[in-house]
């Protein structure tokens, strides 16, 4: 005989500050010991293919003022649009997977490679993209997000996500400018008029 289960209440969420840093990246924080390396902070272990560049994220809170106590994961495709998993054909030395707490000025920092095209929903290639994840004080669930390239415009225009927003001016939150040395900057705002889109996922 079967016994009833009693429907049970969803927990309430809670902020990830502030010590995300703490418990997510300890050396980060000058806390030795935990881990020979934080998780993430290094997604390039090796020869691996595809033009290395720079990530420079930097997260913003509705006042303008740069978050000291943020935290981004990143996931991507290699060079060739593959994700890392098992039976895929991506490279070893390439982890896809970063994270990074932002620093005093609210800059977190990724050394990877540029992503290739992977299909999308509708079948075709979307464009060179990175998925992030962000929380925060004050944040109750993480935010999820894009990053794109200013310099794939073409690629950018027919990407499936890209067009899915409607104000084409809010498409801008997510595309990232370059500047020289092979670096991309994104300045993600948490609110206010100039708040980044994010993804309901």
């Amino acid at each position: 005989m079967l016994h009833p289960v009693p429907r049970l209440k969803e927990s309430p969420s809670q902020t990830a500050g502030p010590y995300v840093h703490i418990g997510m990246t300890p050396n980060f924080c000058d806390l030795p010991g935990v881990y020979a390396a934080d998780m993430g902070s290094t997604m390039i272990n090796g020869d691996v293919e595809g033009e290395r560049i720079t990530l420079n994220i930097r997260l913003i809170d509705g006042a303008g003022v740069p978050l000291s106590d943020g935290l981004i994961e990143i996931w991507q495709a290699d060079a060739s649009g593959s994700f890392v998993a098992p039976g895929s054909d991506s490279v070893p030395a390439f982890t896809g997977w970063g994270r990074q707490a932002s620093n005093a000025d609210g800059v977190t920092i990724f050394e990877t490679i540029k992503p290739g095209r992977v299909a999308g929903p509708d079948g075709k290639p979307m464009a060179p993209h990175v998925s992030l994840w962000i929380v925060a004080r004050g944040i109750n669930i993480g935010l999820q997000t894009r990053l794109y390239f200013e310099d794939e415009a073409e690629a950018n225009e027919g990407d499936f996500v890209l067009n899915k927003i409607m104000d084409k001016r809010r498409r801008q939150t997510l595309i990232a400018r370059k500047e020289a040395g092979a670096r991309y900057v994104l300045d993600i705002h948490l609110q206010g008029e100039k708040e980044t889109v994010f993804f309901d996922i």
